[in-house]
């Protein structure tokens, strides 16, 4: 029953690397290579009519950089610029009368690269952000790649969530990458480098904005179903939890429109940590809301997802009972799920399968969750000879791992189906893989407003089992846009 380590995470990972280190690669050739190829842009004033024999360009310091012959283009001035030795230097441009027309400090670095301090342009800068929106556009295709492929057993996968959820993340990054590098190439003068950091520095703002109907929506539902659910049970923290999710998302999305369109003023510096802050802000609000997205895709698909009928058992997973022995709607759902899968892999294929219900006794249980599933599944019809409960369980992760051992040692090798709830279908499925089980998920339906509640206490759930991973994750991210907007913001 054990299957073999899939790792679909880590394939992305290596092959986001591998575009990354070519591109990086490919950038720092074109910056050697352009070294020669710099030309400063500088808007010129729309009242003069200049042309290019009227202006003249001269450097502070012609050691270090000289100006080629400038050329009026749709009303900004472009100068070549060629480096002679390191150091800084002031290249000014000035009309007849000796006026400034405009005036660039320029760095020349070693090997003679040059670096744009004013305008924040740099030796090669058009190829870099080529390269970075290819690479924005790759990590997009390479999560989507994988998301496509995630059938079968290898959907149940904690990284599902995030190619689901971050693919769209890297797509909007894609677009508002290409539409900066657009306008820059276009119109530099208009849009400078340091524009260009900005924007991509509020790459999680940019997100958070378009799908910001979807929050409103998302949340609005989670407020309605969970008001219907307290209609029909006790008011308890769990059962308000889609409720206080929806309004940490409203607040949290109203407080990012308050930040970045709000009125601010102060010093260079100040300004410049504030829009860190803010940049900061978003990316975590951004984050879980890729995560959250994610797990809402996977936990919808896993309970549309139809399992081949060649299963050699199925694992019904347990819960509460009444008090009599009985099994309320929940439980019962998930028994007459398996029967049904039982009864039409038998008549439709000939293949009789093992039916292992699985769950322990609780402390307020007259008996396992087990017997008591047997007990209904023998009313059912269902034969005692196939019969094989599980009833030391205390967990989903207990259920598959010792389900798992039951259908091994009649079984070798077998593969399985287990039934459950439909919103606890993805999750339970993450826990057969961890068990080491083969095993794919059927849902048995519930009612419209108790399925957000309870999807919801599963979304958490996934996240809290990977709080270190997310957190590395989240960290690097705030690191990313938090060092981008405050070093060239």
């Amino acid at each position: 029953m054990k299957t073999k380590e899939r790792s679909p995470g880590r394939k992305a990972v290596r092959q986001i690397l591998i575009c990354g280190a070519i591109l990086l690669l490919v950038s720092v050739v074109a910056r050697l290579v352009m070294q020669n190829a710099y030309y400063v842009d500088i808007e010129l004033n729309p009242q003069a009519a200049y042309r290019g024999h009227d202006l003249w360009v001269e450097a502070e310091d012609p050691s270090i950089l000289t100006g080629g012959e400038p050329r009026i283009r749709d009303g900004y001035l472009r100068v070549p610029v060629k480096p002679e030795g390191r150091g800084d230097s002031f290249l000014f441009v000035k009309d007849r009368e000796g006026n400034v027309v405009g005036q660039h400090l320029i760095e020349v670095r070693e090997n003679r690269l040059i670096r744009d301090l004013t305008s924040g342009g740099f030796s090669g800068d058009y190829v870099v952000m080529i390269c970075y929106t290819v690479f924005c556009f790759l990590v997009c295709a390479i999560m989507l790649w994988h998301y496509r492929r995630s059938g079968g057993i290898r959907f149940y996968d904690y990284s599902t969530i995030y190619f689901a959820g971050f693919s769209l993340f890297a797509l909007v990054s894609a677009l508002v990458t290409l539409n900066v590098t657009l306008r820059h190439f276009l119109k530099p003068a208009d849009f400078s480098m340091l524009s260009v950091y900005s924007s991509l520095g509020s790459a999680s703002w940019h997100f958070l904005q378009l799908t910001s109907p979807l929050i409103l929506a998302f949340a609005l539902s989670m407020i309605v179903s969970n008001i219907v659910l307290l209609r029909h049970m006790t008011p308890r923290i769990q059962n308000i939890l889609a409720i206080l999710v929806a309004l940490m998302m409203l607040g949290g999305a109203a407080v990012a429109w308050w930040m970045f369109t709000g009125d601010f003023s102060g010093s260079e510096t100040a300004n410049r940590l504030r829009d860190t802050f803010h940049n900061v802000y978003a990316t975590v609000y951004v984050y879980f809301e890729c995560m959250l997205v994610g797990a809402v895709i996977c936990g919808i698909k896993a309970t549309r997802m139809s399992p081949s009928m060649d299963r050699d058992g199925i694992i019904i997973l347990g819960c509460g009972f009444r008090k009599d022995g009985t099994l309320p709607p929940l439980l019962r759902g998930r028994v007459d799920r398996a029967i049904a899968f039982w009864k039409e892999q038998k008549e439709k294929h000939g293949k009789v399968a093992l039916i292992i219900p699985s769950g322990g006794q609780g402390r307020d249980e007259i008996m396992p969750e087990a017997a008591a599933m047997k007990r209904y599944l023998l009313e059912q019809g269902v034969p005692e000879s196939v019969i094989r409960p599980e009833d030391k369980s205390t967990n989903t992760l207990e259920n598959m791992r010792f389900s798992g051992k039951i259908l091994e040692a009649e079984a070798p090798g077998g593969k399985a189906v287990f039934s459950t709830t439909n919103y606890h279908v993805f999750r339970s499925g993450v826990w057969a893989a961890r068990a080491g089980v083969n095993a794919e998920g059927i849902g048995s339906r519930t009612r419209w407003w108790f399925w957000p509640n309870a999807f919801m206490r599963e979304c958490l759930g996934l996240l809290k089992n990977q709080w270190k991973l997310e957190l590395v994750l989240l960290i690097l991210l705030i690191i990313f846009f938090g060092t981008l907007t405050l070093l060239l913001g």
